[in-house]
């Protein structure tokens, strides 16, 4: 009894925070940036969103200033294991980055706004890349757990979009071109990228459900033929806020499942996370060669 009531009172606490950080706008996003400017000088020219079990990557930065997401005004608190909610403020080689551990999703009961404050947030500090990773369950025959999908277009599934509502013309034009959501050169970079390091790399289409069941084996199949060839439950809320600011995307999704009825295992969060972190070394060296190319002032 003692621990259903302990229970129900972190649901509540965790309803009420949800419900204080329902839909944060630019007034709020400007504290934001000010509260993180504070402590770190630099501006970021890259921001990194990183995905479930994909902690690993923040080895990469030197002379990094943490923060927690419950210190940053108005950021929103993730609950799902393996996203640790911090902010590290850094520089990878001589390149001063921002990067995301951890992000918040539509499934915790965050309104599409709040998941997308973060990145909102990097774009005001100054961003001029955004690289979002994320996992995702592999649907195409080349999406194998392990290998790294860039993601060349997406499907929006998930029922919501971050820009429906009243329109603030700050946060850029209310109608934005999703021709090239992401950034060809960047995607071709890493591709190359990928080559030399003898990386399994491959360019697809991400399907975003709304979660957190995971799907059933018709949504699969109809997913298939769709022409989704990996799915999962984010990524594409935070590439529509960054496109209407202006920001050039490079998403790139580590396959750590296969998904429902296309193997005979069956799918749990914990594999999902331990997949997360051995692709994540893989991950890291990607990121590393890409942000070399990004520090020498190339596309």
């Amino acid at each position: 009894m003692k621990s259903e009531n302990r229970d129900a009172k972190l649901q509540t606490r965790h309803l009420s925070l949800v419900a204080r950080h329902c839909n944060p706008g630019y007034r709020e996003a400007i504290e934001a940036v000010r509260f993180l400017k504070k402590g770190w000088a630099a501006q970021p020219r890259v921001g990194i969103v990183l995905g479930s079990g994909l902690g690993e990557v923040v080895r990469k930065l030197r002379g990094a200033r943490t923060v927690s997401y419950r210190h940053v005004p108005h950021f929103p608190k993730p609950t799902v294991a393996g996203h640790a909610g911090t902010v590290h403020l850094g520089f990878w080689g001589e390149l001063p980055v921002a990067m995301l551990e951890g992000r918040v999703h539509l499934y915790e009961g965050y309104a599409p706004a709040a998941v997308v404050f973060p990145t909102r947030v990097l774009a005001l500090a100054g961003i001029e890349v955004l690289v979002v990773t994320c996992a995702a369950g592999g649907i195409s025959p080349r999406a194998t757990p392990g290998s790294i999908m860039l993601l060349s277009d997406h499907l929006n599934l998930q029922g919501a979009n971050p820009l429906a509502g009243a329109h603030d013309s700050r946060w850029g034009p209310r109608f934005v071109d999703m021709i090239e959501a992401y950034d060809p050169e960047l995607r071709r970079q890493a591709r190359r990228a990928a080559a030399r390091l003898r990386l399994k790399c491959f360019a697809g289409i991400y399907a975003a459900l709304a979660g957190p069941t995971y799907e059933t084996p018709a949504e699969i199949r109809a997913l298939r033929r769709l022409g989704a060839d990996a799915v999962g439950m984010s990524t594409v809320l935070e590439v529509i806020a960054a496109r209407q600011l202006g920001v050039r995307v490079l998403a790139m999704a580590t396959i750590t499942n296969r998904a429902a009825g296309l193997s005979r295992r069956p799918l749990s969060h914990g594999e999902v996370l331990e997949v997360g972190k051995r692709a994540g070394r893989d991950l890291a060296r990607l990121l590393d060669a890409l942000i070399r190319h990004l520090s020498e002032g190339r596309p």
